[in-house]
């Protein structure tokens, strides 16, 4: 009887034994597979958010392409092109499951465009400035006109005064420098008017003025009238002297001999504008002498 006890008794150690192992192994195993799970779960997260982060690069690649092509410099097609790659990108990674491999892939594809991209910016902002200072020099030469309208009628004014002064010296000096309207009848008589719509020749006289020390020969002036729509009227030739350039009514041609001379030009036309128009002598490029008239 005693010997049974002693025989359930080590039998129930032995089954307490065997499932106390069981016990531990499946506890090890329980912990191993959360271990597992746990990590699988964070590198999901882990690849998620890179390709989260990849995404939010290239979009703001795509914002600075957009922002640079709406500048529309000149290499705004180039642009374009670098702007459908990082788009393609875009839409290649969010299609991808986001592995390692793939996510490594994207990366260095990002940061290659990323390259291209400051390249080209860097040359965009060069453009940028240039663009700035071309259209600083337009609005300078638009004041630059309008100044010379302002002097043409300063110097108007002091034609009367310069008339009386001969310069002794090598240049030519014109004076007396006179503009009319005219209304020529069928008959050839001319009738000088202030009347526009009667005008139908314009008549330039000036005088040079006798110069002993001067250069003898055939002298040639370009004659310039301006409208009261700051239009040249006449010929409308250009002529070129250096980096230069006029745009001319008619051309004065005269041989002068070191006497004074009376040089008159008539401009035939019609229906002339209503305004004061501003007639211009130029010796090549310089200025020689200016006056104005004005038509009601």
């Amino acid at each position: 009887m005693e010997n049974q006890e002693n025989n359930s008794s080590s039998s129930l150690k032995a089954i307490i034994a065997v499932l106390s192992i069981l016990l531990v192994v499946s506890l090890g195993y329980i912990y191993k597979v959360t271990t597992d799970v746990k990590t699988v779960q964070t590198e999901l997260t882990k690849t998620v958010s890179e390709k989260d982060s990849v995404v939010k690069n290239l979009e703001e690649l795509k914002t600075t392409y957009d922002a640079a092509i709406a500048e529309n410099t000149s290499i705004s097609e180039e642009l374009k092109k670098e702007r459908e790659k990082v788009v393609s990108l875009i839409e290649e990674v969010k299609k991808s499951k986001g592995d390692v491999a793939s996510m490594t892939k994207f990366k260095t594809q990002f940061l290659k465009l990323q390259g291209d991209m400051k390249v080209l910016m860097t040359e965009n902002e060069g453009l940028k400035k240039q663009n700035t200072k071309l259209t600083t020099q337009r609005d300078s030469t638009v004041v630059v006109l309008g100044e010379s309208k302002k002097t043409n009628e300063v110097l108007a004014g002091q034609n009367d005064e310069l008339s009386k002064t001969v310069e002794k010296g090598s240049k030519l000096t014109v004076l007396d420098m006179k503009a009319s309207a005219f209304k020529v009848r069928s008959s050839g008589k001319q009738i000088e008017t202030e009347r526009a719509g009667r005008a139908n020749m314009l008549k330039i006289s000036f005088t040079i003025a006798e110069n002993r020390i001067a250069k003898s020969g055939d002298k040639s002036y370009y004659v310039q009238i301006i409208d009261s729509k700051a239009s040249v009227i006449g010929d409308k030739q250009t002529v070129k002297f250096g980096e230069k350039s006029l745009v001319y009514s008619f051309i004065s041609n005269v041989k002068y001999e070191n006497k004074t001379v009376q040089v008159s030009q008539e401009l035939p036309g019609k229906n002339f504008e209503k305004g004061t128009y501003f007639v211009n002598v130029f010796d090549k490029d310089e200025l020689v002498s200016n006056t104005s008239f004005i038509l009601k």
